[in-house]
């Protein structure tokens, strides 16, 4: 049998319905567990690599649902076209599987179309119908989403300059758009103009759900600032190349663009398949289906959606002033380390800062969610994280940290921070000359050392690497063969056949960005000084496009992004040494053009969801990034030369730029350094290049077992997402994964399993609503608390007593006696 089948997704169609044959409203049935299985072993292993979807029996959910609603159909004409019972009737329980189904059913049931997708998290936020009328190429829509875009590119670049710092954030955006496009829907004239036979107009009509869409999208491109403006700084401040213009724009632009050809490439892959849900579009997509649906509609028996997410927003708002203001123990509650704020052991286990974090308390909902919102991502999914996390960071770092390997007691045993031979951070200036890499210099400074979260992060990046390739391979490799050959039309899910009447977006307008990124990436490297041959760019582009899908396929199935940063530095510094600009380029090149796409990526889900026409999204996604990519260059260019001591400790304004520095502190780890003196044979930290070959060799067992029990747990074992688990760590704390797995299984497990309905009403609701306070409630802090006039203090014990610990000022095991230092006393 083939069971490659995670790209169809509709196994919801093999199962039997059940009529309700009492008209008898409010009655609740029961369904006892069965302890025959809910899923013959050939659908069981129809859906083995496909750990989100779930057998369309009730018991998986809950033993009882209220069957008082009936479904109906009906499109609003405010703009907002969805079918009533897509979010509000939510047990679905109109099939049920029966153990005696027949193999011949089922195959035959599977041919059926589905009028629902058969995932419980897609129903619960996306609308199953479309109305292809709505207007969504509008003169207000463009509008409201350039001039988003040049402010918010702008802004957030200046910001990431700053410390402490605070951005516009796109649901933020999905929060202003909305009034903003009420109000050019009252004050625009509805003249209808014809120009060149189309008939067009300032106001069409009501401010509809597929214009908010397209602007959010166009803001989340921009969140994040483009990262090759790192490379230009580091350039010109900390290797004194002066760079024009051309340069910038050319680096910027070739970096950025090349992520939408990548996207392009894997749309069939990532996009059109039901079983790539995407989780963190689902909450977006839920935040705009709640904000569009009619105000003040009454609802029956619970409250309303719009209601749940105002009071939700306004408390979260007015809650943050206390961990984030008032008494910000409550966010850093390392209680233990208040009880003995000088006991090493202590502080090094449960500190949050440079401790492991143990615990579980923290009051503040921005450390819950720091790795994300624990409300989006599946509970299978979340649990391998958590495991990964427990079993590297709680149980192997203490280890090696106690045991002194890699004489990790003379540092921190967790810190963002490389150190030297005396145990204070590394000092790069101490072995560069004219900003270059002094070999002398070097042999008299001192071996580079790591804490042990950071090398055990390492060792377990690398093996996330070889597991994703390996599990891949094992789970996917029938589904990627087939999708080759597919296109949306093949596509048998509800969204990809509405999504049919549009026109898709020809592989050649992507082709085209690729080779305009192509060229503008080859001018830029061959015309100035960055020491990176044109081979190398081509090798830093394909090994970004292998792990492309695997990377992809994690993301949109689990909602974790397995990175290839530190990989592409460690490829890089081997194939370049001695060259830190063309070491951080040829990661650039890797790296950035595959994080880009997943989130272009990403962004066309969204649009699927939301029934967006493609080429409309593939419009605005590329006229966003080029307006964004020019905003970003300028307000550089602006900065550095209007800010006096810019990226340096004494800059005015807090222009301290701690991506910057630490970009630049990396460019000389593995440009100048090199990887070679750190991980090749006889180095201190070569045998953690071991853990490649973990990597490969782990997901082989699970994957055979989950054969063999397949309706077992061993489905559920994901290895790449158990290793990559830690990628975040440092600077993330043990605090930021043991709290956010607690409300996970509140919400995810408990609340999914035993509250369906409300988990199904108000769940992603929820996780929106949590962040959009939070995130006002950062901004009103730092823009009229921090900010003005050196800040406004709030000085008392509250916000002092975490600061006073070990915890607080790093402090080792062990310390060497002045003049004196670790380890071996010659390296090279």
């Amino acid at each position: 049998m083939d069971t490659g089948s995670i790209f169809t997704g509709d196994a919801a169609a093999s199962a039997p319905s059940i009529g309700l044959s009492s008209p008898a409203q409010n009655i609740i049935f029961r369904f006892r567990r069965n302890p025959v299985p809910d899923v013959p072993e050939d659908v069981a292993l129809l859906h083995l690599n496909d750990p989100n979807w779930e057998p369309p029996s009730s018991s998986s959910y809950v033993d009882s649902f209220d069957l008082d609603e009936k479904k109906d159909d009906r499109a609003f004409s405010s703009g907002y076209s969805e079918r009533s019972s897509d979010i509000d009737t939510d047990s679905r329980t109109g099939s049920i599987h029966k153990g005696a189904a027949s193999r011949l059913q089922l195959r035959e049931a599977e041919e059926d179309y589905e009028d629902e997708s058969p995932y419980a998290e897609v129903r619960a936020a996306i609308s199953n119908t479309d109305d292809p009328s709505m207007p969504v190429n509008t003169f207000r829509m463009w509008f409201i989403g350039i001039i988003i875009t040049i402010v918010m590119s702008s802004f957030n670049h200046v910001m990431s300059l700053r410390w402490p710092s605070v951005g516009i954030s796109p649901l933020v955006v999905q929060l202003i758009a909305l009034p903003i496009g009420k109000l050019f829907e009252w004050v625009l004239p509805t003249t209808k103009f014809n120009t060149l036979g189309y008939q067009w107009s300032f106001n069409p009509g009501p401010f509809n759900i597929k214009e908010h869409t397209v602007i959010t999208v166009m803001a989340n491109l921009l969140y994040n600032d483009a990262y090759a403006t790192l490379i230009t700084a580091i350039q010109e401040l900390f290797y004194g190349q002066k760079l024009t213009y051309g340069y910038r724009i050319l680096i910027v632009l070739s970096t950025q663009l090349f992520g939408y050809t990548y996207a392009g490439l894997v749309r069939q892959f990532l996009v059109w398949p039901s079983s790539m849900i995407w989780p963190g579009a689902l909450v977006e997509c839920a935040l705009l289906n709640t904000l569009h649906k009619n105000y003040g509609k009454f609802e029956r028996n619970h409250m309303s959606r719009e209601r749940f997410f105002f009071l939700v927003t306004i408390g979260a708002f007015v809650y943050y002033f206390l961990p984030g203001y008032i008494f910000t123990g409550l966010s850093m509650f390392t209680w233990a380390c208040w009880i003995a704020p000088q006991n090493q052991t202590v502080n090094s286990l449960f500190g949050f800062q440079t401790g492991l974090g143990m615990g579980f308390l923290t009051f503040d909902w921005s450390m819950i969610s720091y790795l994300a919102s624990p409300l989006i991502a599946p509970w299978w999914s979340e649990l391998n994280v958590f495991a990964g996390f427990f079993i590297f960071m709680w149980v192997l770092t203490p280890i090696f940290y106690f045991q002194n390997v890699f004489f990790a007691k003379f540092m921190p045993i967790s810190a963002a921070l490389a150190f030297d031979n005396t145990g204070n951070p590394y000092d790069v200036s101490a072995i560069i000359t004219n900003n270059t890499f002094d070999e002398e210099k070097y042999r008299a400074y001192s071996p580079l050392y790591l804490p042990t979260t950071f090398a055990i992060s390492y060792g377990a990046q690398f093996a996330s690497l070889t597991a994703i390739i390996v599990h891949i391979f094992l789970w996917y490799r029938n589904d990627i063969a087939r999708q080759f050959r597919r296109s949306i039309r093949d596509e048998r899910d509800v969204h990809s056949r509405l999504m049919t009447v549009y026109a898709e977006v020809p592989q050649w307008w992507y082709g085209i960005l690729g080779v305009i990124a192509l060229v503008f990436g080859l001018v830029a490297i061959e015309i100035f000084d960055t020491d990176l041959p044109i081979w190398a760019l081509v090798v830093g582009s394909v090994v970004g496009l292998l792990f492309l899908i695997p990377v992809g396929i994690i993301r949109a199935v689990t909602n974790q992004l397995i990175t290839i940063n530190v990989f592409s530095e460690f490829i890089g510094g081997y194939l370049l040494n001695n060259k830190p600009i063309a070491v951080m380029l040829f990661k650039t090149y890797s790296f950035v053009p595959v994080s880009m796409s997943l989130t272009f990526v990403s962004d066309l889900k969204i649009g699927h969801y939301m029934k967006i026409p493609p080429r409309i999204m593939f419009v605005a996604q590329v006229l966003s990034t080029v307006i964004g990519s020019f905003c970003v260059v300028s307000t550089q260019d602006l900065l550095f030369a209007n800010v006096e001591n810019i990226c340096t400790p004494e800059a005015k304004g807090g222009f301290t730029c701690p991506g910057v520095t630490t970009f630049a502190t990396s460019s000389l780890i593995w440009g100048a350094i090199g990887p070679q003196r750190m991980f090749s044979p006889g180095q201190l930290y070569n045998p953690i290049l071991w853990f490649f070959l973990i990597g490969a060799f782990a997901p082989i067992p699970f994957y055979f077992l989950a054969r063999r029990y397949p309706r077992g747990i061993w489905r559920y074992i994901n290895t790449p997402l158990i290793f990559c688990a830690t990628a975040v760590m440092p600077p993330a704390s043990g605090i930021n994964f043991s709290s956010w797995i607690m409300v996970a299984a509140i919400f995810q497990w408990f609340m999914r399993r035993y509250h369906f309905r409300w988990w199904m009403r108000y769940n992603y609701i929820l996780s929106a609503a949590l962040d959009a306070g939070t995130i006002l409630s950062a901004i009103i802090i730092f823009f009229f608390l921090y900010l003005p006039k050196g800040g406004i203090e709030f000085n008392w014990w509250g916000n002092t007593v975490w600061q006073n610990t070990f915890d607080a000022i790093g402090m080792p095991a062990l310390t060497v006696s002045p003049g004196d230092i670790f380890g071996p006393r010659t390296w090279s």
